[in-house]
């Protein structure tokens, strides 16, 4: 697996998986806006974002990704990880918002990024 595999085609509509502090830093950095999705494995409700996930990547043109925190423990602290799914948004390679609201409609989370975004 590569650290964070460019997505093209239709793979660009579905979240890149990323497996440590150190892709989620290099996604951040060479993308200009990232949605990622903090979960665990055995989550219902992070598995069922996945989809409107790849929905928000194909119509906002905005990258997604999920990382599991247990992967790699320093996000927890570095994020504050308290529940999941939880969603950061980067722009320009810094955090500028955070939503941790359970499962979150498509519709809720394409305001929320188009609000934080513009």
């Amino acid at each position: 697996m590569t650290d964070h595999p460019t997505p093209t085609g239709d793979e660009g509509n579905r979240p890149v998986q990323l497996s440590s502090e150190a892709a989620l830093d290099s996604l951040c950095a060479d993308t200009g806006r990232v949605l990622v999705e903090f979960y665990t494995d055995g989550c219902g409700i992070c598995s069922s974002m996945e989809p409107v996930l790849g929905n928000l990547a194909h119509q906002l043109d905005i990258a997604v990704a999920q990382v599991n925190p247990r992967d790699d423990p320093p996000l927890v602290e570095r994020f504050d990880v308290r529940s999941v799914p939880l969603f950061v948004l980067f722009v320009d390679g810094a955090p500028v918002a955070r939503l941790a609201n359970g499962f979150v409609p498509g519709t809720e989370l394409e305001s929320w990024v188009r609000e934080h975004t513009h």
